[in-house]
């Protein structure tokens, strides 16, 4: 980012209006003075003109313009980074004063590991929602690791390894054991794996990226153990390992909380295998490291963490 330095003579006024601001950050997101004016009350000329007056304020080219669309310049996209967090801590610190527990309103933007979420996040958003009833939630529901501040969003609950960016404020949440299954069908066709050795000779659902193609895991004299299989399957989303594992394709690694009701309807088996010591995974809250955290974020964490206390996954 360049060091770039911003006159200080207002467009119009006594300060730098923040509907201009609000004008240009619409039209950066939608790449259209149409689209732009639509979503904040005004007509195509006058979100134009908005647009005029800012960049005669900051002596600076914001846009790109063609026919058909407008894209930021490199001054422009430094401008747009500081606007959002110009808005982002000009709505929390609003939150922050003016909202109350009982009266929690807007929309509360959430990613979080699909598995997880499924069988946890949306369950507690059922119950959360009769408390609040006028808050909305945007979630999206993915094993990608998201940009939090890029993407808007407020927060993160990942499973796994949690971030050391000091971008982000990280929180343990919850703890889940992890095991080996496989369905009834898998084991009818194949022989029951006794040692660690023996999964070598099986097919193996694999969770990751890259160039992983083994189970790493821990025996009973603490010493990791790489388990490559006779073949494998690579997935980037735990829960189409756990279908893939009820459908008898091959033996998975799975938190407990995931396969808590196939293992309760029979659909898998946990595997006894005594070499095998067994670790816990560890879920993690993550959010931006701000100086205003919003009210939204902050009773949805605690009531969260309350909820997960009185609803054990195992």
């Amino acid at each position: 980012m360049n060091n770039r330095k911003f006159p200080n003579k207002p467009p119009y006024g006594t300060s730098l209006d923040l509907t201009a601001i609000r004008i240009f950050v619409a039209i950066a997101e939608t790449g259209s003075f149409v689209a732009a004016g639509k979503s904040i009350g005004l007509t195509r000329s006058a979100a134009g003109k908005a647009l005029t007056r800012l960049e005669e304020y900051l002596e600076t080219r914001l846009f790109h313009r063609t026919t058909r669309k407008v894209t930021l310049t490199t001054e422009g996209q430094e401008f747009y980074e500081r606007c959002l967090q110009i808005l982002h801590s000009i709505e929390e610190a609003e939150s922050s004063l003016r909202a109350q527990p009982t009266q929690l309103k807007g929309i509360l933007r959430i990613t979080v590991s699909e598995g997880y979420g499924k069988m946890v996040i949306i369950p507690f958003v059922s119950e959360f929602q009769q408390q609040f009833p006028e808050l909305s939630f945007d979630i999206s529901f993915t094993d990608r690791i998201v940009d939090l501040v890029d993407e808007g969003v407020d927060l993160a609950i990942r499973v796994g390894d949690s971030y050391t960016s000091t971008q982000y404020i990280t929180r343990v949440i919850d703890r889940s054991r992890v095991d080996l299954y496989a369905s009834p069908g898998y084991l009818e066709k194949n022989n029951a794996p006794i040692t660690l050795a023996d999964l070598n000779a099986h097919q193996l659902l694999i969770y990751g990226s890259g160039s992983i193609s083994h189970f790493q895991l821990k025996n009973i004299n603490n010493h990791m153990v790489k388990l490559q299989g006779q073949s494998f399957i690579k997935f980037d989303n735990g829960d189409a390992i756990r279908v893939a594992c009820c459908a008898g394709m091959g033996i998975s690694l799975l938190p407990e909380f995931l396969v808590k009701n196939d293992v309760k309807a029979g659909r898998l088996i946990p595997l006894s295998i005594d070499e095998l010591s067994l670790d816990e995974v560890a879920i993690h809250s993550l959010y931006p490291n701000r100086q205003f955290l919003s009210n939204r974020v902050r009773i949805f964490l605690d009531t969260l963490i309350e909820y997960l206390e009185r609803n054990p996954r195992s």
